[in-house]
């Protein structure tokens, strides 16, 4: 983490701030004046600055916006007097995160230097983009298509809208976008519209100005800031809230935006690109997704095959996953077996490479050997065919240090869409074989584990369709209003609100 700089032209205040940051186990560097401040910024950049507004050789309000404009995200605290209101106010036009009005008390100075801190942390997290993007691997005609669209795509900026379904590697494809265009030195930010609740999407997306809502402590960058001159991928805009989705249009319409309780208009140079794994057509004509909108994010459309259809990759990503598994867990790869690789050629795999690559982390963990054969695959796998019970998309798979003694492999979906279910015979296989299994361990209430279980599953479904509103969830699930209440609390689910 980089050092907190103090820029003061007194000695006492730049010893006390130094004093107590070290107590707090944070390192500084201190200036007596913004002109050497400056110089320093030609080659250093600090974590967080604060700083006097009036020194010798330069004052704060002009350090400030010198920083702001190479810097944007760097959280600066002024320092002030109490009657100096028109610096305040000056400073907060400038961008400061916040301000000390002297004289102050030294323990509230440096809890609001903790909260910038977290605040520059958060920034820097968002915006560091990984080293190296993930590897495509893919060897199929159809993804010789999409290597090829890639290509064609890279070196201009227009909207690009990825569709496929979950799992399919929407994401990968669009950071191969922004890796091989003009804007791939600057900021790759992704965000999940569907991850979000919707009374932080706007925020999150637009950002806010100081005091804009209960909790607003100071202003924060959104997402379109953050990826100014870069990229911005918005993954599942299907799920965008309606209202949301005109704030998106402008910004897509003419560049500009305003931050949650703001009254500036923002500029944004930004190339968009979306995916979603639904229907917007469909989206459209229901009434969900604004028609004007789906015409500014289609302007170029890329589809993503299934694994379905392109079985003849499965090979290569299952030595891929199995690598790198085994990377992570510091061994040798596991090897497949040919009897091996053909079952696994042969399945449907609904959750697509996520699937694969879930399942390959199973293997990685779970098989007795290091050469893999049928018999050493999961056995609800082999039974049924199905990769429901151990890979579902966005799924946590049990690890053999959480599982309990002799129960099976037991996964939860969080966020698996209606056109992946498992068929109903499968998934009734899968309890049965489950509850075998329970009991033959002898774990107790093994009637209660598998109800509250299937319970939550069938609640934190109907939430998700409904987005969070518990109400409409209870009428789609054929239960009363104070039973989903009480359900939701007895098995502690997250995300349901009132109407």
């Amino acid at each position: 983490m980089k050092p907190i700089w103090i820029v003061d032209d007194d000695e006492s205040i730049r010893w006390v701030l130094e004093k107590a940051l070290a107590r707090e186990n944070l390192a500084t560097r201190s200036f007596s004046n913004a002109r050497d401040a400056n110089d320093a910024l030609q080659h250093d950049t600090p974590q967080v600055l604060v700083s006097d507004i009036r020194m010798p050789g330069g004052s704060g309000l002009e350090l400030l916006q010198t920083v702001k404009t190479k810097y944007p995200g760097l959280p600066v605290i002024i320092i002030t007097a109490f009657s100096d209101l028109d610096s305040a106010v000056a400073a907060f036009q400038g961008g400061a995160f916040e301000y000390l009005a002297k004289p102050f008390d030294l323990e509230k100075a440096v809890e609001l230097i903790r909260r910038a801190l977290d605040e520059s942390l958060r920034e820097a997290s968002v915006e560091q983009a990984p080293a190296e993007t993930p590897e495509i691997l893919g060897q199929a005609p159809a993804m010789q298509d999409v290597f090829r669209a890639i290509g064609r795509l890279s070196q201009s900026n227009v909207t690009v809208l990825i569709t496929g379904e979950s799992g399919t590697g929407k994401e990968l494809v669009a950071r191969a976008l922004h890796k091989h265009s003009p804007r791939a030195a600057q900021p790759f930010i992704a965000l999940n519209t569907a991850a979000i609740p919707k009374d932080l999407l706007e925020s999150e997306l637009f950002g806010h100005e100081r005091g804009a809502f209960t909790g607003a402590q100071a202003s924060r960058r959104g997402r379109f800031e953050q990826a100014e001159n870069g990229t911005l991928f918005l993954d599942e805009i299907g799920d965008m809230p309606f209202d949301l989705q005109t704030r998106l249009l402008r910004v897509l319409s003419d560049g500009h935006f305003y931050r949650v309780g703001g009254h500036q208009p923002m500029k944004a140079n930004v190339r968009v690109i979306a995916a979603t794994h639904q229907n917007l057509e469909q989206r459209v004509r229901e009434g969900l997704f604004r028609e004007d909108l789906y015409h500014r994010l289609n302007v170029i459309r890329l589809r993503l095959p299934s694994l379905r259809e392109r079985r003849e990759d499965i090979p290569i990503l299952t030595r891929y996953f199995l690598t790198q598994s085994a990377k992570q867990l510091g061994g040798d790869a596991k090897r497949m077996t040919d009897g091996a690789m053909q079952f696994l050629t042969g399945l449907d795999l609904p959750g697509n490479v996520r699937q694969l690559e879930n399942l390959c982390n199973w293997i990685t963990v779970m098989a007795p050997g290091q050469s893999v054969e049928v018999k050493d695959l999961p056995r609800d796998l082999i039974d049924g065919g199905s990769f429901a019970a151990i890979a579902t998309p966005q799924a946590s798979v049990m690890t053999p240090a959480s599982m309990p003694e002799g129960a099976g492999v037991v996964t939860q979906a969080t966020s698996a869409p209606v056109a992946e279910a498992v068929d109903p015979e499968t998934w009734v296989d899968l309890l049965e074989a489950e509850a075998a299994r329970m009991l033959a361990a002898g774990q107790p209430d093994v009637m209660g584990t598998l109800g509250r279980l299937f319970e939550s599953a069938l609640i934190k479904t109907a939430l998700k369709h409904t987005h969070g509103r518990k109400n409409d969830a209870a009428i789609r699930l054929g239960i009363g209003r104070n039973t989903i209440t009480r359900k939701i609390q007895e098995l502690g689910i997250d995300g349901a609100k009132d109407e």
